[in-house]
């Protein structure tokens, strides 16, 4: 049997191996503590060593078996010796039994109170071997979960005999609220669920029309066309996830919005729904947002070294306001969240203001506007400042008085963070002169603009030739890319004179800013994306 390590044993192992050097192991134990996550899902986030690496790593080193459970077939008497409770707490599954000795495939082979736990429930000697997160987890599916094939669930909904709708009514030929899951929508709709997320989709869009409903999801920032559902029951799958989402089913001429919330492999999912009326019907788009994954450092979202250390600097300072920039979607929210992290200590009051509140922070007030109460930008934050907080997020600056205040705020002391959406760092400034901030308060007051983009990353599974990994795109993952415009003396001089975007923009660059294509294209260098790519998230700089 294997010797038992213990935690320190895997950093020791990594350290010979020379995949990490001490200030690496370092910075991956504190990302740890600050967490609670495992090493097995921080080194591959941080980029350090990929899942596989480190599963290869840890069982050459420590004399255990490497079980690529793809190529394995798991007899599912075995796998169920144990209950799933204790196999989907702590990612293990048996697979094998000879005599009294059971092996099961682990992610964490040095956890010896699970060995203990196992030993204890079977009353067998357990040898475990090493598989990653991702082959344990789709193993639990296989075994535990009837999947039923998204094909079979169409099949099923074309021979559905199906109610009539009209846009003027109510559903009212059958009722969806008390379906079961055995209903063929009810099925359909959550499998669809279950499909985006698996797919790490960041929004589904259900779109109505003449004669079909279009399925698409987002992913990596790019809409993929999914199988669609037979036209008859557009209405129905419409109905079921205004019923989901608490709207009003018999209101089909307003837009809504509403919130799902589900658990999906062992995943807490928050959905964000959004119904618009057209023309052929109500459009349904869905923001899925995996609570689990905002809990990230900078170091983790794709900011350079140099960037990085600047950025931080800027953190550091007790009072003035940073600005992050970008078109929705390039990952502004995450940015102003990973900020937050890392400066959010007991000593420090840290409120903020959201539209909406994406996801719920430990020990920060988050408040979220709410135009059904008139709480604006503007008015939360006036409130907030009531609070005594030392740093105060803004969502997004959008109109004059919301700026104005941000602006004092940071000129009495307070760290103020906010996002504002321009193509570059130099155009916030020209942004802000344009809805009638003074100049000489703008230039007083803030002390960085950061921009950004995400990229999509080639794939690791087929370098980049399309793989079902990767939707056949050869591409999966995305990640940053940034441009830091610090604010010096050149700068508010710059700002006194009205100078222009472009004006602005070249004197960043003069001065040493990386510009977002050029950032981006530094990332192609180091073979994690392409030209194409940069070229195609950057054309609006």
């Amino acid at each position: 049997m294997m010797q038992r390590y213990g935690r320190k044993k895997i950093g020791e192992i990594l350290l010979k191996q020379k995949v990490l050097t001490a200030e690496q192991l370092e910075s991956v134990l504190s990302e740890e503590q600050r967490t609670g996550d495992s090493l097995f899902r921080i080194l591959p986030r941080m980029r350090l060593v990929t899942a596989d690496q480190l599963a290869d790593i840890i069982a050459e080193q420590a004399g255990v078996p490497r079980m690529e459970l793809g190529n394995m077939i798991i007899d599912k008497a075995i796998a169920t010796l144990i209950p799933e409770e204790l196999a989907r707490k702590h990612n293990v599954i048996p697979v094998l039994k000879i005599a009294n000795t059971l092996t099961c495939a682990m992610v964490d082979i040095f956890n010896v109170h699970v060995i203990d736990e196992i030993a204890l429930k079977t009353g067998m000697t357990v040898d475990p071997g090493v598989a990653t997160e991702e082959e344990v987890e789709k193993a639990l599916e296989d075994i535990y979960v009837e999947k039923a094939d998204m094909a079979v669930v169409i099949e099923t909904l074309n021979k559905q005999e199906t109610p009539t709708f009209s846009m003027d009514t109510a559903v009212d030929v059958f009722d969806l609220k008390d379906a079961g899951d055995e209903h063929p929508v009810v099925r359909f709709v959550n499998m669809m669920l279950a499909k985006a997320v698996t797919e790490g989709a960041s929004d589904v869009h259900l779109e109505p029309e003449e004669e079909s409903l279009e399925v698409r999801f987002r992913i990596d920032g790019i809409l993929h066309r999914q199988a669609p559902p037979p036209k008859q029951v557009r209405e129905a799958i419409t109905s079921r996830l205004k019923i989901m989402a608490n709207m009003d089913i018999a209101e089909k001429r307003k837009p809504q919005d509403g919130r799902i919330q589900m658990q999906i492999e062992q995943r807490r999912i928050d959905v964000r729904v959004s119904v618009l009326p057209t023309v052929y019907g109500e459009n349904v788009v869905m923001r899925l947002l995996d609570t689990g994954n905002i809990r990230i450092g900078l170091d983790q979202i794709g900011m350079d070294g140099a960037t990085l250390e600047k950025y931080r600097a800027l953190l550091r300072r007790p009072n003035g306001i940073i600005l992050v920039t970008g078109p929705t979607g390039s990952g502004k929210t995450t940015t102003l969240y990973s900020s937050i992290g890392t400066i959010n200590t007991p000593d420090k009051s840290i409120v903020t203001i959201e539209d909406p509140v994406e996801y719920h922070l430990p020990g920060i007030r988050q408040t979220q506007v709410d135009a059904k109460v008139d709480l604006t930008f503007a008015k939360g934050l006036r409130a907030i400042l009531r609070q005594d907080p030392d740093i105060v997020m803004i969502g997004e600056i959008r109109d004059t008085e919301t700026a104005q205040i941000a602006i004092q705020a940071a000129l009495t002391g307070h760290l103020v963070l906010a996002t504002l959406h321009t193509n570059n760092a130099a155009g916030a400034i020209t942004r802000l002169l344009d809805i009638g901030v003074e100049p000489f308060l703008l230039s007083s007051s803030i002390i960085g603009v950061m921009a950004q983009r995400l990229v999509r990353l080639i794939c690791r599974e087929c370098g980049g030739k399309g793989c079902q990994a990767c939707q056949k795109t050869g591409y999966k993952g995305r990640s940053g890319i940034y441009e830091l415009l610090i604010f010096d003396e050149k700068f508010r001089e710059l700002v006194q004179r009205k100078a222009s975007t472009e004006e602005v923009h070249r004197a960043a660059v003069s001065s040493g800013m990386q510009s977002l294509r050029d950032n981006g294209l530094s990332r192609v260098e180091q073979g994690i994306t392409t030209r194409e790519e940069v070229v195609r998230v950057t054309q609006d700089e």
